[in-house]
């Protein structure tokens, strides 16, 4: 039999899709409440990848990361998952169900970024109330390493980037 060791805290992040950056600094605020002080933004990066959300958002869709000071029980993703469902909701396009911004929340620990989803699939793990987690990316040779489901955008050297320095700054948070 295992011991059970208590878990260290992880980083949230949240990856913003939205074709209205205006609104940003409103969703942002809104975030706080759940998540705490905002400690890293990365720039607004062209959204290429795929023509998925176009339907649903429109053209000239920008991707953006961000993290949060506070670190997080990896546990509660679940429920942190369903705040930005909620905060997507109130975005949506007046008298539609169309969003104006998609919030893709998870975490960066030591290991991986894990990403949690609505959408159950092969890869993922069912938490709890909906809400599935998966293993976006591994950290292997010093740097963040796609899966062969990592979404194509998530595979991108400007992310990867992106990942790894968010994880330098939780590690500096965790004196290691």
């Amino acid at each position: 039999m295992g011991t059970i060791i208590e878990q260290p805290p992880v980083k949230a992040i949240v990856g913003v899709l939205t074709a209205a950056p205006e609104i940003l600094p409103t969703v942002y605020h809104q975030l706080t409440y759940q998540f705490g002080d905002i400690d890293y933004t990365s720039e607004l990066l062209p959204f290429t990848s795929t023509n998925y959300y176009e339907s649903e958002m429109g053209k000239d869709i920008h991707r953006q990361f961000i993290s949060f000071e506070n670190l997080i029980d990896p546990g509660t993703l679940a429920g942190k998952k369903l705040y930005t469902n909620q905060v997507e909701q109130t975005y949506f396009t007046e008298g539609t169900t169309q969003r104006r911004v998609n919030l893709d929340v998870g975490y960066i620990c030591l290991a991986k970024l894990v990403l949690a989803s609505t959408k159950d699939h092969a890869h993922r793990i069912y938490l709890s109330d909906g809400i599935y987690a998966e293993i976006t990316l591994r950290y292997y040779q010093k740097t963040f390493q796609p899966w062969e489901w990592t979404y194509p955008d998530y595979r991108l050297p400007t992310y990867i980037n992106i990942f790894n320095h968010i994880r330098t700054i939780y590690r500096e948070q965790l004196n290691i």
